[in-house]
């Protein structure tokens, strides 16, 4: 009896432990995700290529206007941790990486990487996320 209440109170803590690590892991590698790709936005320059880039594709002008209009009340999420969070959870961090290297190295059109996204996210989710990208362009 001894064993089994040994072994069930450990089952727990180790449970316990693991979420704890898994919740305040992702909420770190999340803020620090969101933190450096703003720096590194900012530092090289580069939002003002991002502006122009979005302003001539049709597309991404129009996601920029859907996110003008959006119900801010009524997006699952509205920060930009929160958005990291949720794009490691559903898309994955191996699969964002692919998708970065891939996008460097041109193998990877905007179509492409729009469509994959979409594939992993509600739409609810995708209008959150298209929020925060006008936040953070035209803020």
């Amino acid at each position: 009896m001894r064993v089994i209440k040994f072994l069930l109170i450990t089952v727990i803590v180790l449970g316990l432990a693991g979420y704890g690590v898994y919740h305040f892991g992702m909420q770190f590698i999340s803020k620090k995700v969101a933190e450096t790709v703003t720096i590194e936005l900012a530092d090289s320059g580069q939002i003002e290529a991002v502006k122009h880039a979005v302003e001539q594709n049709a597309t991404l002008a129009g996601y920029m206007d859907e996110a003008k209009v959006a119900d801010l009340s009524e997006l699952p999420f509205t920060t930009k941790e929160e958005a990291t969070k949720v794009l490691i959870q559903k898309v994955g961090v191996t699969a964002l990486n692919d998708i970065r290297v891939k996008a460097e190295n041109g193998t990877l059109s905007q179509e492409e990487i729009i469509q994959e996204i979409q594939e992993k996210l509600t739409p609810e989710e995708q209008l959150a996320l298209k929020v925060i990208i006008y936040q953070e362009l035209y803020k």
